[in-house]
């Protein structure tokens, strides 16, 4: 009988969230009494199939010390963060390699995505773990799609059958991964999700639909709706 495998989390936070003009990085602000990371953390150390959590942090972050790792529950490993997003998630599976097999999944999920259900991770592991390549949470696009032109001048509106928002978290086996961003940065690709490099790769991921209240803040004003979809969940429970 093959050993089953397991599944990890890989969190890139080493990016300082510039559109939010704050003080400190959006993953570090206050969000209903604790920091957006803690919120994020705690949700995917609360799903039983998460072994631990890899977080990637910049080597110029004076805030990630701050956090109580131990009330988590689980092994959260703290690794260097690169350049770009794509830099960081790399990092975060060289640190898991030594810990987990290749054929192992890894979940990459956005540090500043705080209101992950606990039921989308469900889902997510539930469809993609017998696909070839993997899934990805995501949302089909519901508004009205348009390019413009440097100018900002409408061009074309752009159908929205088949579009989706990509999500996180994103789930590939960790060696399958790790070679596809290996490629994408050797060719000079700086992607922005792991879906892509995957894409880059030759695989087709699945998408999965998940829940619109995972959003990723990312504005002044998403903190205050982040706080109220976190409300209606405890309401919901």
């Amino acid at each position: 009988m093959s050993k089953a495998s397991r599944y990890w989390a890989v969190v890139p936070a080493a990016g300082v969230g510039s559109r939010m003009n704050a003080a400190v990085p959006k993953q570090y602000l206050q969000l209903a009494g604790r920091r957006v990371i803690e919120h994020t953390l705690a949700r995917l150390c609360a799903h039983p199939k998460i072994e631990a959590v890899m977080v990637v942090v910049s080597a110029a972050d004076r805030w990630w010390q701050e956090i109580d790792i131990a009330h988590f529950g689980k092994p959260v490993v703290t690794v260097q963060g690169g350049a770009e997003r794509c830099h960081s998630v790399l990092n975060g599976l060289m640190a898991l390699m030594p810990r987990a097999a290749g054929d192992d999944w890894v979940l990459v999920h956005d540090a500043a995505r705080p209101c992950l259900r606990l039921a989308d991770i469900d889902l997510l592991i539930q469809q993609a773990h017998s696909h070839e390549a993997g899934g990805l949470l995501g949302l089909p696009v519901a508004d009205t799609m348009k390019r413009t032109n440097g100018a900002g001048d409408v061009v074309e509106t752009v159908s929205r059958d088949h579009l989706w928002r990509a999500l996180t978290p994103q789930m590939f086996r960790l060696q399958a991964l790790k070679q596809a961003l290996d490629n994408a940065l050797s060719q000079g690709y700086l992607v922005t999700d792991e879906a892509s490099a995957m894409e880059q790769a030759g695989c087709q991921p699945l998408m999965v639909e998940g829940h619109g209240d995972n959003l990723k803040i990312t504005r002044p004003q998403d903190l205050a709706l982040a706080e109220m979809y976190l409300q209606q969940q405890e309401v919901e429970r």
